[in-house]
């Protein structure tokens, strides 16, 4: 029986260098401002504080697979894969260009030892203005076994938690939407796990009324329509988050796993307990509250810091 780390990290604003010839020329005016002084030099500061912490997830061993958002494009995405350096390991990189307004996107590194990706889709959002898709990879293993992931980065709350909402809803319906669809292509049975900043709480309509994720384990196993189990719901009340604001903790990242990763039917299932919000020491403040250490942008960033979010992982083992 194998059993695999799989983490998501919201990496914060992980841009290419200040006027890139990799950069259209719209996005180089609209990020004009917030890269001034983003030098290679700053760049390759924040990968190595990145991977640091990556390098330290699975006891040393690093994720089989880790889920990333907020970053520029693959260059970056290749420095990071590179500066990972782990001998057991086998980098790869899932990677599309989405048409956020800022240039951001979501993506997956994974060990191709372990995991082959078979296809990839990427799920366009409707919104007024352009945001991330939805990232589709679906992975098999030696063994032959169908895992399908869902990378999510949803609307921010920028402009008011309650005015932003519509547009988190209408990512929960996308996903549910394609949740459905990967059923119907794969069967009920199929192994398919939603991971991501989505902006949102576990409690939010967003995710329990429109991505139809639940908290608990037999709504999920007998409901006659695709749902979700949110596996983050334990975190809530511990003053624990993945993203603090105002001194509150927030859980914004989260796992949302399909019956067939909790009955096991899918050859997958979820080992019990084994999710995490990572918190090394070097990532978190001395203060009051255990907020992370940001990186941060502009002339002066902390090259101690990492980002304004804390890593998640979760183990899964394979019959």
């Amino acid at each position: 029986m194998n059993s695999y780390y799989l983490s998501f990290w919201n990496v914060e604003n992980l841009f290419d260098i200040a006027d890139s010839p990799r950069r259209s020329g719209k996005l180089q005016r609209t990020l004009r401002g917030e890269l001034t002084g983003w030098t290679l030099d700053v760049l390759n500061s924040k990968i190595n504080q990145l991977s640091s912490i990556i390098r330290q997830m699975n006891g040393g061993l690093g994720p089989d697979i880790l889920g990333v958002c907020e970053v520029e494009n693959e260059f970056v995405l290749k420095l990071l894969l590179d500066s990972l350096d782990l001998s057991n390991r086998n980098y790869s990189i899932a990677h599309h260009d989405m048409s956020d307004n800022r240039g951001i996107d979501v993506a997956f590194i994974y060990d191709r030892k372990v995991f082959e990706a078979e296809e990839q889709f990427s799920h366009y959002i409707i919104k007024r203005s352009a945001t991330r898709d939805l990232f589709q990879v679906n992975f098999k293993t030696q063994s032959g076994n169908r895992l399908v992931l869902v990378g999510n980065h949803w609307p921010a709350r920028a402009g008011g938690q309650l005015e932003s909402e519509p547009y988190r809803i209408i990512a929960g319906e996308t996903l549910a939407y394609f949740h459905q669809r990967i059923q119907e292509v794969y069967g009920k049975d199929v192994a398919v796990l939603a991971m991501g900043d989505f902006n949102d709480e576990p409690f939010n309509r967003s995710l329990i009324k429109h991505a139809l994720s639940e908290k608990i384990r037999q709504k999920v196993t007998k409901a006659r329509t695709p749902r979700f189990m949110n596996l983050m719901w334990p975190f809530l009340g511990q003053g624990i988050g993945t993203h603090y604001f105002n001194n509150r903790s927030n859980v914004l990242d989260q796992f949302l796993v399909s019956k067939g990763l909790l009955t096991g039917n899918s050859n997958f299932t979820v080992i019990p307990n084994s999710v995490e919000i990572i918190r090394l020491p070097e990532m978190v403040n001395n203060g009051s509250y255990p907020t992370p250490i940001r990186f941060d942008r502009g002339s002066s960033p902390n090259l101690n810091g990492f980002s304004d979010h804390y890593p998640i992982g979760v183990k899964i083992k394979e019959k």
